[in-house]
């Protein structure tokens, strides 16, 4: 708590006024508004003077380009995530010698990049991926078309994990009560333990790891244990499945892995779960939810609905049909309510009847579209629940259909939060004598009711496999620095139970080790390595006799065929309904609701300076976590953006800057967990509060009865939701799919009335006989997930910045992502529109610039030439989109040898005083024309991939060339939903965006639907 306080008051100096909202007058402002009122933030709402001057400045703040920067953020600047200075200064070198090939592989061309099938975990879960590599560097992560979990597609997690490989703030070297040691101390460390333990069956020995998936390291940890049977396996992370396996043993007798279809159902409902999200299937679910929401391409099949019932906005409430905001302890209440309307023997509550209109429309939806339905819960959400979703899946007749129920993915020994708690009371009873804690910071993401840092100092001897020297490692005696997941073999399961052979990029930069190789060590063949237990894993599972062939195969493939989980038959039991407890009433007062943050996650990204400068989806925060409340409470509470409160929970207490979040659930605070690391790195150490300080294992997703105290202090928030704003001129268009079938077009005020005709010019046109490259980008399909971006910086070699040129308007990123809302404050419906570079036919940016830095191809693009670059900005004055962006700063370490390594070597870095901005990807576009002039072919549609395409999980943006008429994004832009952003304008953008459409439910749509 002291170490948050001190945060929060040393950015007093930064803090701006506050705006003083009038909420009286936004509500009428937005029930007087006629059509739809889009709006970015309540600043653009309340048109206040602040957001007014941010307006009018190009360049906020530029007569202080050249301020001088702490000492602090300086090394935040130039260090770590963002400098990657100093790679090897930590760890002396080997001589190495260089020998050039005496026969050269057949696939390694220099220059030529090279891809790899592996897998990246999350949670434990895999996600299977095709990492390309240069010269034996891996630079850039894209998902594999064959796996399950991503087909083709990434989440930012994956993108961002190039970053964390080559971060050096990495633990570097094997330590013993902080002083380097080599690995064979370690080693014969772990043999002598291994001899003690042999003599008492492992008495005292506990091993905690995160969530296992892998089938070679579970088997070696049962190995060990069967060896000396009276050790213990725990396990634990924050986000785990606890809750969902435990429902299924209420509703099915046994644990079960719900496993959804999503692309099957007309009908979903999603109660505090963010499918799209960072979940084990996020990525599937939102493609294969996308594909049911393009209208023109559906082949007689109905355009499905998606109902949202969370508290806290979410990707999957963003796109959600209808949204009902809840808070989480009403969740019960409201899936009992939904299953007394469907028939089933339960009593829907009295605090329901505000909502019964909501439920029973929501009812009859599900009730036409049995066997065609889906209803998701989140992890958040107690067994109670989860057991009643399973119950009413299958009163619906969705099990086998549109949800299959396998076995458990992840081989945990136990419910997590139990196995934890079983290992701190056996720690605080002395029961301990050797802890190995394989991945994961328990010091830091431990309920803090368990005083798990200081039952830690009980156990003798605390071993800590991490890839940072982090909280955990502080308290533990020997440290041992883990391979990333690009430097190592493994193996590890998807969310259906499919499993990837990972496979490792390059050799460790830093000497890491494996959780494989730290339990060989505690075994009589110390010196096996991750690869020979992995092998040998698989061998005994296949035999020797078609061994190498079926290895080799799941290497290339980046699956192992066959192991798929398959489908389990189950029933609900009998007393099922009778076995429920009767419902707790909701209690009145402030509810706390702790969450994943949705880009650092739990705090294991929290030195990715990708990561960090990510705006969130729907606050567009950078840099930080905020308690989260809604509109009304703040009004209630008389709070402003970035006033100081203290957050109470039971006895535990900490302060946070707040942020009203429209469309939150009434009387809820939210806080994000994530921040408030202490030893995270130089990138991600004092931002932020913890917010695991206020959980507690038996609410350890938020309680009931906290309290906000609203202190005297401000702390300075960077959103960049007003940044590059357009004034309100028509961007977004969006509508019902009752609308749509009226007027395709879905134009702002119907059949196409404010199409522009093409101007005449006085000047010749240009005749594109070549190729003609354009984009197309589909706002019904887009998420807001910030893939793109995370895509587009890894590919391109963009700088981050920090929060301090963040907080001027001075982000570097080239496609933005742009969260509208439109409605009233306490239910606005959301939408996101995705901002490259138009690349204008008639750019305004190309006639201004005196230089001709910025220039039109003859493929119809806007090519940068940045050794022309003066650095006037009249081009980004120029530019309507606002989507150029200046190096105010010498941001890139050129001089660095092992910022190298990440690059792209096929993109320019650019220097301080140029200008830069998306160039659709013109090195993939130029390898793709080698490659079809050495092959004497034309480029095929769908050869080129932008960056920010390959990575998109719902296939929302589509390039190709529109002078070839079969090419999709040819065809994409002569649907009537397509329209160009700022028309009226005549640059004549080769960027182009289909309508947003909406399929609500007749029954709850208002009049305002159809205005």
């Amino acid at each position: 708590m002291k170490d948050e306080q001190q945060h929060l008051a040393q950015s007093d100096e930064f803090v701006p006024e506050s705006t003083a909202y009038d909420w009286a007058a936004l509500r009428s402002k937005l029930a007087a508004a006629t059509g739809r009122k889009y709006w970015r933030s309540l600043e653009e709402l309340a048109d206040s003077e602040g957001f007014r001057a941010f307006l009018e400045a190009e360049f906020p703040r530029q007569a202080s380009v050249l301020d001088a920067l702490g000492r602090r953020q300086f090394l935040q600047l130039m260090g770590a995530s963002l400098g990657l200075a100093g790679l090897s200064a930590c760890t002396k070198q080997p001589v190495e010698k260089i020998y050039p090939y005496v026969k050269p592989p057949e696939e390694v061309v220099p220059g030529q990049p090279l891809y790899f099938a592996t897998a990246l975990p999350l949670s434990g879960f895999g996600r299977g991926v095709l990492v390309e590599s240069h010269m034996g560097r891996p630079t850039k992560v894209e998902g594999n078309p064959d796996h399950p979990a991503s087909l083709g597609a990434t989440d930012i997690y994956a993108q961002a994990d190039i970053l964390t490989l080559y971060d050096p703030d990495r633990s570097q070297a094997v330590r013993f009560a902080g002083v380097i040691r080599p690995w064979s101390a370690f080693v014969n460390v772990a043999q002598a333990e291994l001899e003690r333990l042999k003599g008492q069956q492992g008495a005292g020995l506990r091993i905690l790891t995160e969530t296992v998936t892998s089938p070679s390291l579970a088997a070696q940890i049962r190995s060990l244990l069967a060896e000396l049977p009276q050790a213990r396996w725990h396990a634990f992370e924050p986000v785990n499945r606890d809750h969902v396996l435990a429902g299924a043993r209420a509703a099915f007798g046994e644990a079960v892995e719900p496993v959804c279809h999503v692309e099957a159902a007309n009908v979903l409902l999603c109660i505090e779960a963010d499918l799209f999200g960072p979940h084990p299937g996020g990525v599937r679910y939102a493609r294969e939810f996308a594909r049911r929401r393009r209208v023109e391409e559906q082949n007689g099949a109905a355009m499905n609905r998606l109902y949202v019932v969370e508290s806290v906005p979410s990707i999957t409430g963003s796109v959600a049909d209808h949204r009902l905001p809840l808070r989480p302890s009403e969740c019960e209440a409201f899936v009992r309510a939904l299953a007394s309307v469907l028939g089933l023997p339960v009593q829907m509550s009295a605090s329901m009847q505000p909502h019964r209109a909501w439920i029973e429309a929501l009812a009859k939806d599900l009730a036409r579209n049995r066997g065609r339905s889906l209803i998701v819960a989140g992890e958040a959400l107690g067994p109670a629940v989860h057991g009643l979703v399973f119950a009413i899946n299958e009163a619906l007749g969705n099990l086998g259909k549109t949800i299959e129920l396998v076995e458990p993915i992840a081989q945990s020994p136990q419910p997590q939060m139990e196995s934890l708690q079983a290992l701190v009371a056996d720690m605080d009873a002395g029961k301990v004598d050797l802890l190995l804690i394989l991945g994961g910071n328990p010091v830091y993401t431990a309920p803090a009711d368990l005083r798990f840092a200081e039952r830690l100092q009980k156990v003798r001897l605390r071993v800590h496999l991490s890839l940072y020297e982090d909280e955990t490692s502080q308290l533990c005696h020997w440290h041992l620095p883990e391979a990333h997941s690009l430097e190592s073999w493994g193996d590890v399961r998807a969310y259906d139970g499919t499993v990837t052979i990972a496979q490792p990029l390059i050799a460790p930069l830093y000497e890491g080790k494996t959780a494989f190789e730290v339990l060989a060590a505690f075994s009589s063949k110390p010196s096996r390595t991750a690869y020979d237990v992995v092998r040998d894993y698989w061998k005994s599972v296949w035999g020797e006799a078609d061994f190498e062939r079926r290895w080799r195969r799941a290497l290339h493939d980046g699956v192992v065929e066959g192991t798929q989980a398959p489908a389990k038959a189950v029933s609900l039991r009998g007393d099922f309904f009778q076995s429920l407890r009767p419902l707790v009433a909701s209690p009145a007062g402030l509810e706390l609701v702790l969450r994943p943050d949705p880009t650092v996650y739990d705090g294991r990204y929290a030195n990715n300076g990708w990561l960090q400068e990510l705006p969130k989806p729907l606050t567009k925060l950078t840099w930080d976590n905020a308690a989260h409340v809604a509109p009304a409470t703040a009004a209630r509470l008389g709070l402003q953006n970035g006033d100081v409160v203290e957050v109470v929970a039971q006895d535990r207490r900490v302060e946070a800057p707040v942020w009203i979040q429209p469309g939150q659930a009434l009387d809820t605070v939210v806080l994000h967990w994530g921040y408030g690391r202490s030893h995270a790195g130089r990138v991600g150490s004092g931002i932020g509060v913890k917010a695991f300080a206020l959980s507690a294992s038996p609410a350890f997703w938020g309680m009931a009865g906290a309290e906000v105290r609203k202190t005297s202090r401000r702390y300075r928030l960077v959103s960049t939701q007003d940044h590059f704003s357009l004034e309100g001129r028509d961007i977004v268009r969006r509508g019902t799919l009752e609308q749509y079938r009226h007027d395709p077009s879905l134009a702002p005020h119907g059949h196409g009335a404010q199409k522009h005709e093409e101007l005449p010019s006085m000047y010749p046109g240009f005749a594109y006989n070549g190729h003609a490259w354009a984009m197309s980008i589909d706002l019904s399909a887009c998420i807001g997930c910030g893939a793109c971006t995370i895509a587009c910086v890894a590919e391109n070699n963009i700088a981050v910045v920090g929060k301090d040129q963040v907080g001027r308007g001075r982000e570097m990123h080239w496609i933005r992502v742009d969260r509208y809302y439109e409605g009233d404050l306490d239910h606005p419906e959301f939408i996101h529109q995705p901002i490259p570079c138009q690349q204008c036919e008639n750019a305004p940016c190309e006639l201004v610039c005196p230089v001709n830095a910025t220039v039109h191809s003859a493929e119809g693009l806007n090519d940068m030439v940045y050794n022309r670059c003066v650095g006037t900005k009249y081009c980004s004055n120029n530019c309507p989109y606002k989507v150029r962006r200046f190096n105010f700063y010498l941001y890139q370490d050129w001089y660095t040898e092992s910022l190298k390594l990440m690059r792209n070597p096929d993109v320019t870095v650019r220097s301080r005083g140029v200008m830069e901005k998306c160039t659709y990807c013109v090195q993939r576009i130029n390898a793709a024309r080698i490659d079809a002039k050495r092959e004497g072919r034309p480029i095929r549609d769908g050869e080129i991939l932008t960056a920010c395409q390959q990575v998109c999980p719902t296939e929302a943006i589509v390039f190709g060339d529109l002078n070839d008429p079969n090419s999709r994004v040819a065809k994409l832009r002569k649907l009537p939903r397509t329209y160009q952003l700022l028309e009226e304008l005549n640059t004549r953008p080769r960027t182009t965006y289909l309508a947003a459409v909406r399929n609500p439910n007749p029954e709850l749509t208002s009049g305002k639907e159809h205005a």
